[in-house]
């Protein structure tokens, strides 16, 4: 571990302004370019299309490219965990990044150039997302980790200061400059977090990778899996087989299902069948390991329990940057407003949302005797989740029966959206981190971001479905239009999977793995 410049004890670090800094630049490009995707897609690379199929088509490309965001941090947490530590892997992976956005600016007219350029952009915003929230963490210690949970926020917090002014302004870019200059400047701003990030190199805390360890926790489950006990059987073991198995017909689907949905399906269907194999088997890894590392391979099991059960809540989350977006275009705006505009009312709220929870919602409820833990917080956050999507799905009823509304209605559904959102997103880095063992502190920040991949997942499917000559019969049976349908699906969806994470959460116990100061 190397530190220029440590941090004195009970102190704020010294190099954290340097890692805020890049995270807003950083999230200011991404949220520039990701938030104009959708209209650009529909109003230019997509025009070849019949009109009908165009909302369809760049609602796929949108989703799918947020599923590649939230992969490469399997690859960007392997890597720094294992090879170039958390540092220098951000900083390689930021050059792949402006490669990207330089892709989008010259290609805008070439699709093949452009879906490069948005593939690079997935790779090195993916590569760097579990790395920069840990590597906040790393910069703190036993001394003054009381004040890590205050710079999560504040983390948060200048994510969407970033990203209210790139919902705000790239709309108006791309519709007055054209595409080039509206993905031109998320790359500058992408290219200036960089060196920000580059200029704080000799202050921060560097945590070196993890030496090959025997109880590591992939070699822990491993041995769980393998182990055999006379008089036992091997269920653990066939839980696994039947998930690679599984994981093998959703790929050999790929010809029908598309290869992202199939890929991701098979990621399921591993990480369900060797995770809960090795659950079951677990306790025969004691002996062969030492008691922690058994201890904390079952405890990085159960938090991706926990991970699994928020799918669904990005599942609603992301939808805001395409499904929304083209709710909004049925309703009425000024002249001069863009839907897509909308979606700078979501980091504004973040924004006087986290001072309001901190200040004087959280503290009330103290008073009252309700502790709000991690896991109260983002039970309640999906819930708020599934309720701003049955607001939805009700404007989107009166949109059906020909009833016009106004954009300004968005913003209930918006409030409750991000209401959630700060209790599920802002809080969940923060769990992940501190639930992780040493070792594993990187790969667990890539299973939090996993579960944004598998909520985006549930999105390509159902979009799926409703090409489905059976399910677009059966939802005409129901009186209501695909979209209303959906919306109500989704809601739903929610609300029982936060049923299910208040159930699962009121039997789970925290750990503490700060490392020591």
């Amino acid at each position: 571990m190397s530190a220029a410049l440590p941090s004195a004890r009970g102190r704020l670090p010294r190099q954290i302004p340097y890692i805020i800094g890049n995270e807003g630049c950083e999230r200011f490009s991404f949220y520039g370019m990701r938030n104009i995707l959708t209209p650009f897609l529909i109003t230019s690379l997509l025009l070849h299309l019949p009109e009908a199929e165009r909302p369809g088509a760049a609602k796929d490309v949108f989703h799918t490219f947020v599923i590649g965001v939230y992969f490469f941090p399997l690859l960007g947490g392997w890597l720094a965990d294992r090879f170039f530590g958390k540092y220098h892997t951000v900083l390689w992976m930021s050059l792949v990044y402006c490669l990207g956005h330089l892709c989008l600016a010259l290609f805008e007219r070439h699709p093949t150039g452009f879906y490069a350029g948005l593939g690079l952009i997935a790779l090195g915003a993916g590569g760097i997302k579990p790395l920069v929230a840990s590597f906040v963490g790393d910069q703190f210690d036993q001394g003054n980790k009381h004040l890590a949970k205050v710079v999560f926020d504040a983390f948060y917090w200048i994510i969407n200061f970033g990203s209210f002014f790139a919902s705000l302004l790239m709309p108006m870019f791309l519709h007055h400059f054209g595409a080039a200059v509206a993905f031109g400047i998320p790359g500058a701003l992408m290219f200036v977090a960089t060196f920000v990030l580059w200029l704080g190199r000799r202050r921060y805390v560097m945590v070196p990778p993890s030496p090959p360890d025997p109880d590591a926790f992939s070699r822990v489950v491993r041995t769980a899996l393998l182990a055999q006990l006379p008089g036992q059987g091997r269920a653990g073991l066939w839980l696994a087989g039947a998930g690679a198995l599984a994981a093998a017909v959703a790929l050999a689907m790929t010809p029908w299902l598309g290869f992202v949905i199939a890929l991701c399906l098979a990621i399921v269907a591993l990480i369900g069948g060797i995770g809960g194999g090795a659950w079951l088997q677990m306790e025969r890894a004691r002996g062969r390991h030492p008691d922690v590392a058994v201890d904390g391979a079952r405890n990085v099991l159960r938090v991706l329990v926990i991970f699994a059960l928020t799918t669904p809540f990005f599942s609603l989350f992301d939808q805001k940057a395409s499904t929304w977006v083209l709710q909004g275009h049925a309703m009425s705006t000024p002249h001069w407003f863009h839907p897509a505009q909308m979606q700078a009312l979501n980091p504004l709220l973040v924004m006087l949302l986290i001072p309001f929870n901190n200040l004087v919602l959280f503290p009330l409820l103290r008073r009252r005797r309700c502790e709000p833990t991690a896991l109260r917080k983002m039970t309640a956050g999906i819930a708020f989740a599934g309720v701003a999507w049955i607001v939805v799905g009700g404007y989107q009823l009166l949109l059906d029966d020909g009833h016009g509304l106004s954009i300004v209605w968005q913003v209930l559904p918006y409030l409750l959206l991000t209401f959630g959102e700060v209790l599920v997103a802002a809080t969940g880095p923060e769990f992940a981190y501190s639930q992780a063992p040493a070792s594993m502190k990187g790969v667990m920040m890539s299973f939090w971001y996993l579960a944004t991949t598998i909520g985006n997942l549930w999105v390509l499917i159902a979009n799926a479905a409703v090409r489905n000559d059976t399910v677009t019969g059966h939802i005409e049976a129901t009186g209501l239009s695909a979209d209303a349908f959906q919306m109500f699906f989704f809601a739903a969806f929610a609300l029982l999977a936060a049923l299910a994470f208040g159930a699962y959460a009121r039997r789970y116990r925290e750990v503490d793995n700060y490392r020591a100061a």
